[in-house]
């Protein structure tokens, strides 16, 4: 039986031109990107052409790039990084209820220490509207934090409406987006998005694990999170990821160049996954935006109403399909699908979710069996479910 991987919202498998990377600069480029021989420069080099590449795929400068240990990382380091920078004059944070973990988990800790935060709701299908965030602005608000792309759902934030808006009633307030499900999928361009920090990683577009980076807008200034090197201008202390820079690097060679295409094919393809799903099992539920359009071309967010997403999730492993029931940060200790609950599903609905999500290399076979073997899966279980 073959295998057909859908669980690529929470890690994509490298590619080839990624692994050649990672190896070229371990097996040549190993020396200290701070050291100032041969070795050292050969590995800052390294460094110097993933940063730019980078810079460029998000039309921002190379010297406002701060490459970190990955998404999560770069999430604390700009929500607490900036708020603990202006806390004497800007005590309040702007949040919604549906980020991720790292974003939502940071804003609690800040709470904490004395911050005020409000937790935006969202519509029934997951967005946040720049009236809401423009609603909750307050003479003490230092941060607006949103991602870009749910990555639960799928959900399309109108990020670009809300900068602007946000820009004109409050220049002074600093807009973070969590860009990690949006990176290769939507166009991420900010010299047309007025956002002050923004958040990317590596193994989301089939890069390494373990790197990821943090726009700071010049400018901005972020207190580090913690030591006091000079690595990364004095941001992330300690030596250079310098294998997992080079592969992310690679990755974005690859991905940015295609991204049109893939992103084009992967929502026909997820177009596809539904309509073979719903007609194999009638009683699935689709959730996020009506509109695809609204929605991030890689996920797809479906309910079994009575069924559990765990169970789902393992009896599709042993038929050789690889799903999640949601947030691969949180899906050891569900936290009561807090994302889910937040758009007004009810338990049944929210517990019986699983989390589809393709990738470049996703083809129409891999969806149109997916789509046989998850029907069926459902199905079984049904028949063992009280309702």
């Amino acid at each position: 039986m073959a295998e057909i991987y859908l669980d690529n919202a929470a890690t994509t498998p490298p590619s080839a031109p990624v692994i050649d990377a990672v190896h070229h600069a371990l097996a040549t480029a190993w020396g200290n990107p701070s050291s100032v021989h041969t070795k050292g420069l050969e590995a800052e080099r390294v460094v110097t052409e993933a940063r730019q590449r980078l810079a460029a795929a998000l039309r921002a400068r190379p010297d406002e790039i701060v490459f970190t240990s990955g998404g999560t990382e770069a999430n604390a380091l700009a929500v607490k990084g900036a708020a603990r920078a202006r806390a004497g004059r800007y005590r309040h944070i702007v949040t919604g209820m549906t980020e991720h973990p790292s974003v939502f988990n940071a804003c609690e800790a800040l709470e904490e220490e004395g911050f005020s935060v409000t937790y935006l709701p969202v519509d029934e299908a997951g967005r946040v509207s720049p009236e809401a965030v423009l609603d909750a602005l307050r003479d003490d608000t230092g941060l607006v934090t949103l991602m870009w792309v749910n990555n639960e759902t799928g959900a399309l934030h109108p990020v670009a409406d809300i900068a602007a808006a946000v820009k004109r009633a409050r220049p002074d307030v600093w807009l973070h987006v969590d860009a990690v499900q949006a990176l290769g999928k939507v166009p991420v361009r900010l010299d047309q998005v007025p956002v002050d920090l923004l958040t990317v990683s590596g193994h989301k577009i089939h890069g390494p694990k373990g790197i990821g980076a943090l726009f700071v807008r010049s400018g901005v200034r972020v207190k580090p999170l913690f030591g006091a090197g000079t690595q990364e201008k004095g941001l992330r202390s300690g030596t250079e990821n310098v294998p997992g820079i080079a592969g992310f690097g690679a990755a974005l060679a690859e991905t940015m160049t295609r991204m049109d295409q893939a992103a084009a094919r992967m929502r026909a393809l997820k177009e596809l996954l539904w309509e073979r799903i719903s007609e194999a099992a009638p009683f699935a539920l689709r959730n996020g935006p009506a509109d695809p359009e609204l929605t991030a071309p890689h996920i797809l967010s479906v309910s079994f109403p009575g069924l559990k997403g765990e169970v789902l999730v393992h009896a599709l492993a042993q038929r050789g399909v690889y799903v999640s029931t949601g947030s691969a940060c949180s899906s050891r200790r569900r936290t009561g699908a807090r994302v889910l609950k937040a758009m007004g599903l009810d338990d049944r609905r929210a517990d019986g979710t699983l989390r589809l999500s393709l990738s470049a290399a996703t083809t129409e076979e891999d969806v149109t069996e997916a789509a046989a073997r998850i029907a069926a899966v459902a199905h079984e279980l049904r028949e063992f479910a009280v309702f």
